[in-house]
């Protein structure tokens, strides 16, 4: 695919960004899920648009003669944009599920979360164009790396399995760490800014952190979901395509969805089972390459059909979750906001006391020392 291409790829993409962030939503406020699901709309309609002129372009009929595409046909360009864009989307509920449960644990007022949710699926934009380029210039020079690719999405499946979306350790974080290192950092929100100037001195507020956390997160994401579109296509241009359309969805989903958290219990079970699949695929492919053992309309098929368990399985029995995950769109409760460990002392009807206690400390932590 030539560079002018992607040039006006990545251009276009640029303009609904800053549409949608200086223009549609330049202040601060609660996205309701009426508005999360009319753009949530949005992006899916213009994903399928954009995979009819994926169609066109390898087909021919879109600038004939100036894009050599020889390697798919417009049906088969199609076929793997559509299928790795459904593996994104549906990795990407998992990193939904991340994503509410750091904002739930920062407290980020709902009118503030577009406004992080922004920037920090902005930046993963860019981190996995990188990563993209650099996979596929790898996998080019090195086709083990296939298996290698393979064992990872497999590996991934498993910790998915064993872990739980009920215990975020922030503290742990080495992102996290190197930002307390260089900031000192408050424990309130000054609107929807990410530093504040506190008497002369810059700190670092909670809705840093948070987008620090979810940028991190995303990392871990991107190691998953970037190997598992590639085992659906060896298409850079495809792989990156149906990555960024998958994230600039991302952020509407998540409001989309937010206030629906726990009814959703059973579908992490069912990525699983995706990643599994996805895994083994990439491994056979590498070992009868050049030959394709599994074809791209059986890849889709069994996708959407492991989805669709999953789906059916949190409606019928997703009351059944010891551990759901609470919706982060809900203002949290000042006893919820100061006494996550449950300490039933500030639980008491001594409670705001306590909390202005607690806040004027940490503020007096961070003080300079004088002299």
């Amino acid at each position: 695919m030539p560079w002018w291409i992607w040039t006006s790829f990545v251009v276009l993409v640029t303009i609904l960004v800053v549409l949608d962030l200086c223009v549609l939503n330049r202040k601060s406020h609660v996205i309701s899920i009426r508005e999360a699901l009319g753009w949530t709309a949005f992006w899916i309609a213009l994903a399928l648009v954009f995979n009819a002129v994926v169609y066109l372009l390898y087909s021919g009929q879109l600038l004939p003669g100036m894009i050599a595409t020889e390697h798919l046909s417009g049906g088969e360009a199609a076929l793997q944009f559509f299928t790795g864009y459904i593996v994104e989307k549906s990795l990407s509920l998992d990193n939904i599920f991340v994503i509410a449960m750091i904002i739930a644990n920062f407290h980020v007022p709902p009118q503030h979360q577009h406004r992080l949710l922004f920037w920090g699926i902005l930046a993963a934009a860019l981190l996995r164009g990188v990563m993209i380029i650099g996979g596929t210039m790898l996998l080019e020079q090195f086709h083990g790396l296939m298996y290698i690719f393979g064992g990872i999405l497999i590996y991934s499946a498993i910790k998915m399995l064993v872990s739980r979306h009920d215990n975020l350790e922030t503290d742990e974080n080495m992102l996290m760490k190197l930002t307390r290192r260089f900031y000192p950092v408050t424990t309130e929100f000054h609107g929807n800014q990410f530093f504040a100037v506190i008497d002369g001195r810059k700190f670092a507020t909670p809705m840093l952190l948070a987008l620090v956390l979810i940028e991190s997160s995303d990392v871990m994401f991107a190691v998953d979901s970037i190997p598992a579109v590639m085992a659906i296509t060896r298409d850079p241009f495809l792989v990156f395509t149906s990555n960024i359309f998958a994230i600039l969805g991302l952020r509407s989903l998540y409001f989309a969805l937010a206030g629906l958290m726990d009814r959703f219990s059973y579908l992490k079970v069912s990525l699983v089972f995706l990643l599994v699949y996805i895994g083994l695929k990439m491994i056979v492919t590498a070992w009868y390459h050049p030959v394709k053992v599994i074809p791209d309309a059986v890849s889709l098929v069994m996708i959407m059909g492991i989805l669709a368990v999953g789906i059916f399985a949190s409606i019928r029995f997703g009351d059944r979750d010891t551990a759901k995950l609470h919706s982060p769109l809900e203002e949290p409760t000042l006893a919820e906001s100061v006494a996550d460990d449950g300490d039933p002392l500030l639980m008491s009807a001594e409670l705001p006391v306590v909390a202005d206690e607690i806040r004027q400390q940490e503020r007096d932590f961070h003080e300079p020392h004088s002299g």
